[in-house]
Order: structure tokens, then C-alpha cells, then sequence
């Protein structure tokens, strides 16, 4: 595998890597797994989700958006191939609080677009209520949706990606992740977990490969507040997500 050289700043942001070959070196490019990739989004239909699709759709070869709701799922795929026809975008309604519906899911994505560049666990429940009154059907849900399914899809798709050396995944935190909440005990809990795990993988997959860049994971988090339009807004925009570094970067074939 050639070392990795720093490299100019400018270089970095337009995607080049700086390859040493023996007694010579070379600026090369790199290709994130974004551009031209398959994405997967869940909870695409609405919100956060849809936005990230709406700005994506641009860089990706094929989207594949993923909510309970197949209404809007289908109007979201028609939007976005009619502002970007040469998109291919697989629609594919799922129950994420159902583990074997994400199964089927997941089948049906590799039957239609194959394997998954990136992966975006967007998709969370959330809720008011004080524990000892809440209803256990909804917190079922909830840590189904916000912490099963993200472990489930991540353990599915995730292992191609290291073998195939090129792949991302960016999980949706919370605000609540960083502290507690009143009577939301288990959302935070649950985006305590989206941290944690976002962390924990990071550190695996920079072991997974001899250069750690070729697959990333990262956690990005939301911020609700009186103007939930700019929340949104500032927690889908790519460029505002990631930490520091190049989280969807990867290194050329060896």
C-alpha cells in the first residue's frame, strides 16, 4: 500500500491524495464514496431525511430512501428523479421498530441497486412522557427504531463496504445524547447510544483496513430549538455534519 502524504490544504477540499511510490510521489485522486455511489437514507420521507436527500442527489449514482411511509417515499422518488434525471432512486418502505422487516428490507435493496456505498441512519421516534408512565409499546418502538435498527443496518451493510474498501456511515445524534432529558428517558438513552456506538465504530473500522480512511464512521447532532427550520437546516447540511477531518474519504485501490 503507498504512504500517505500530507498534502496542501486546496488539494485536500478538491479530493487528491498525496501517494508516495517508492522514490517518487504524486498527487492522485481520490474518490469519495458519495460521488457516484449508493446512498441509503432512512427516514427519507420527511424532515432531516428528506433534506438529505434533496442535497445529495446531486453526488450520488443511486439513492435508496427508506420509511414506513410508502406515499411519500414514492413522492419524494418522483421529485427527485424529476430534478435529476440521470438519478436512479429505489424506494423501500420499511417498519425500522421491525427487525425482520428490515431484513426484508435490506433484501429487497440488494435484489434492486446491489451493495450500499453509504449509509445514513437518519431515522428516529421520540416522545414525552415520564418512564414509570409512558407506555411500553411506544419505548418499544422507540429503542427499536433509534437503536436495533441502527445496529441491525449497520451490522448488514457495513461488512461489504470493508471488503469491498470504500464506504461511509453517518449516524443521526441528538442534542440528547450529550446530556439527559425529562421525561424522555429513552430517546436519550437511545442517542446516548447513537454516540457511543458512532464512536466505538469508528475506532473498529479504523482497524479494519491498512488505511482507516477507506471506510468512516461519524455521528452528527441535532439541535432543536424555537426555529426548527434552521435545526434542520444546519443538521443536514453535509458540510456542517462531519468533525474534523474528510469522513466520506477514501484511498485509492492499492
Amino acid at each position: 500500500m503507498p504512504a500517505q502524504l500530507p498534502v496542501p490544504a486546496e488539494a485536500a477540499r478538491a479530493g487528491f491524495a498525496h501517494v508516495q511510490l517508492g522514490e517518487k510521489d504524486r498527487i492522485v485522486t481520490i474518490r469519495p464514496p458519495l460521488d457516484g455511489g449508493t446512498v441509503l437514507i432512512t427516514g427519507a420521507s420527511s424532515g432531516i431525511g428528506r433534506q438529505f436527500a434533496a442535497q445529495l442527489a446531486a453526488r450520488a449514482g443511486t439513492l435508496v430512501v427508506v420509511a414506513r411511509r410508502a406515499g411519500l417515499l414514492e413522492g419524494l422518488r418522483a421529485d427527485l428523479v424529476a430534478a435529476h434525471p440521470r438519478l436512479q432512486v429505489a424506494a423501500v418502505p420499511v417498519d425500522l421498530s421491525d427487525e425482520r422487516d428490515v431484513d426484508r428490507g435490506m433484501t429487497a435493496v440488494r435484489e434492486q441497486v446491489g451493495a450500499v456505498d453509504v449509509l445514513i441512519n437518519n431515522a428516529g421516534l421520540g416522545g414525552q412522557a415520564l418512564f414509570d408512565a409512558a407506555d411500553w409499546t411506544r419505548t418499544r418502538q422507540v429503542l427499536h427504531t433509534n437503536v436495533v435498527a441502527v445496529a441491525q443496518l449497520t451490522a448488514l451493510l457495513v461488512p461489504s463496504m470493508v471488503e469491498r474498501g470504500r464506504g461511509g456511515v453517518l449516524n443521526m445524534g441528538s442534542g440528547a445524547g450529550l446530556t439527559v432529558m425529562p421525561a424522555a428517558a429513552a430517546y436519550s438513552a437511545s442517542k446516548h447510544f447513537v454516540d457511543g456506538f458512532s464512536e466505538a465504530l469508528r475506532a473498529d473500522l479504523a482497524g479494519a483496513c491498512s488505511d482507516p480512511r477507506r471506510v468512516r464512521a461519524t455521528r452528527a447532532h441535532c439541535y432543536l430549538s424555537a426555529n426548527a427550520g434552521a435545526a434542520t437546516r444546519t443538521a443536514a447540511h453535509p458540510a456542517r455534519m462531519a468533525r474534523p477531518g474528510r469522513p466520506w474519504q477514501t484511498c485509492p485501490p492499492s
